[in-house]
């Protein structure tokens, strides 16, 4: 049974890291520019937006130019977001091993 007390252990530690990064996610801002500097969009580590700005001179391109625009910087910034979240997610998670599995 010693064995489950360590397992135990080490699942308090996780969630303890679970939860510090939680703050952690909402804290980081990630900001991501597109069309030159025309599209900003910015994103925290949740994923949650935080903010969108257009450059008033982009605004008179084409319509689907700039929806594109928009869309792909909106896309970028999930990504990034998804990727921040994921690689600080594994370093609290990676000292977590179950016993049997790999």
């Amino acid at each position: 049974m010693a064995g489950v007390g360590k397992l135990l252990k080490q699942a308090q530690k996780m969630q303890r890291g679970i939860e510090s990064l939680q703050a952690q996610f909402d804290a980081k801002e990630i900001e991501v520019t597109s069309g030159g500097g025309a599209v900003k969009v910015k994103i925290n580590g949740n994923g949650r937006f935080l903010g969108l700005v257009l450059d008033p001179e982009f605004l008179k391109e084409d319509a689907k130019v700039v929806g594109d625009t928009v869309l792909g910087a909106i896309q970028d910034a999930v990504k990034q977001a998804k990727d921040y979240n994921d690689a600080e997610m594994k370093k609290v998670t990676s000292a977590f091993q179950m016993p049997g599995f790999m």
